[in-house]
């Protein structure tokens, strides 16, 4: 079996290559924004407390790219139809045009309108080339053999709506070193098992490029991070994985394939909308900032910036294993009880240590009482 036509091969060397390229080019990166003194600087929403470029999202591109583009170069889309191809090609023209968006509101603090009516009309043109939701399958309705196709203006507006809510959900996930990168590289690993499990290697390839060149780049962006992706790399981040949905899983909206990327990325959404809900029954816009996101209630409960975005990592693990057993992927059970009991361990675990912190926090408070205690004393 040639390199070619071994799907898993093409997919093993997408990941490879991404995360080699990204984990290289981010120290180049780094170097040209402090340069050009292209810097995140603090503030009170912020957890840095030192300026942090903020253009490593150009890192997970070109790994992402030339990826993708090495790949091609060596025949590895070669097992692809002329149209699945053209997705691949048109996922990435999307990716960089919304890199391209976030790029624009890094160096120039865009307001939230034009940034969201870029992020419609993308998605409007990247529709009109063919990815698109365009079917549903509903079996449980009687006489439904076949799918029910989606009238355009109906396809077009769950299509922009799902690019668009997934990227923002990405977006606003990005307040932790190393959380939108992770949670983003967990959820393509997700999606490469689950497409290769519906015969979509188009979507895994693709999925495979991602996981790697976030793979790369947390190597630099782990806690304590040295560079951020910035919102040019969350959008692209955001938009490829909602476009890899659609090239793959979602593609017709079966019972199950509407699931699993639903599935997957159910943690950054679930986290979007009840942000959006509590601005909107306070009277804000949904835009307005503020410390309502998951990772900020996780660090006033208590739990460290590194621990609270690890729960968030095994979480997310755990989300992808259901999928992977609704998608009925080889070996599931095996995959959802290791989630399962990672989950478990590591929730005890840091709970543990948590109310051990609490505990000696509480203890060096008496002894402090104490001491002044004793002082008064004296002085008395």
């Amino acid at each position: 079996m040639t390199f070619a036509s071994n799907p898993l091969a093409v997919a093993t060397a997408s990941l490879v290559v991404a995360a080699v390229i990204t984990t290289l080019v981010v120290p180049q990166v780094l170097r040209l924004g402090l340069r050009l003194g292209l810097t995140d600087e603090p503030d009170s929403r912020k957890q840095h407390s030192t300026p942090m470029v903020r253009l490593g999202g150009i890192a997970l591109v070109l790994g992402f790219c030339l990826s993708l583009g090495l790949i091609w170069w060596v025949g590895g889309f070669g097992m692809l139809t002329p149209a699945r191809d053209q997705l691949i090609w048109t996922t990435l023209a999307g990716s960089l045009c919304f890199f391209v968006i976030g790029v624009a509101d890094d160096l120039f603090a865009l307001s939230p309108w034009p940034r969201l009516a870029g992020q419609i009309a993308v998605s409007v043109v990247v529709w009109s080339q063919g990815v698109r939701i365009g079917a549903i399958d509903l079996p449980w309705l009687a006489n439904s053999s076949e799918a029910l196709l989606l009238p355009d203006g109906l396809s077009l507006m769950a299509t922009v709506i799902w690019l668009v809510g997934i990227t923002n959900a990405i977006n606003w996930l990005d307040g932790l070193d190393g959380l939108a990168a992770g949670v983003a590289g967990i959820a393509a690993v997700g999606l490469v098992s689950v497409s290769f499990s519906l015969h979509q290697p188009a979507a895994a390839f693709l999925a495979a490029a991602l996981a790697g060149s976030c793979l790369g780049f947390l190597r630099h962006n782990f806690n304590p991070a040295r560079i951020f992706m910035g919102d040019g790399g969350s959008y692209f981040l955001g938009f490829t994985l909602a476009s890899i949905s659609i090239v793959g899983p979602a593609k017709a909206l079966t019972t199950v394939s509407l699931l699993l990327p639903l599935l997957i990325l159910s943690l950054p959404l679930a986290d979007m909308s009840a942000v959006i809900m509590g601005r909107l029954s306070d009277g804000h816009s949904p835009f307005y900032p503020d410390r309502r996101h998951l990772h900020h209630r996780l660090l006033r409960a208590g739990f460290s910036h590194r621990r609270t975005v690890l729960l968030i990592y095994v979480f997310t693990q755990w989300l992808a294993s259901i999928a992977m057993v609704v998608a009925n992927v080889e070996m599931r059970f095996l995959w959802l009880g290791l989630a399962t009991a990672i989950l478990v361990a590591t929730v005890v675990t840091m709970n543990r240590h948590r109310h051990l912190e609490s505990d000696l926090s509480d203890d060096q408070h008496d002894l402090v009482d104490q001491d002044l205690a004793r002082r008064r004393d004296r002085r008395g």
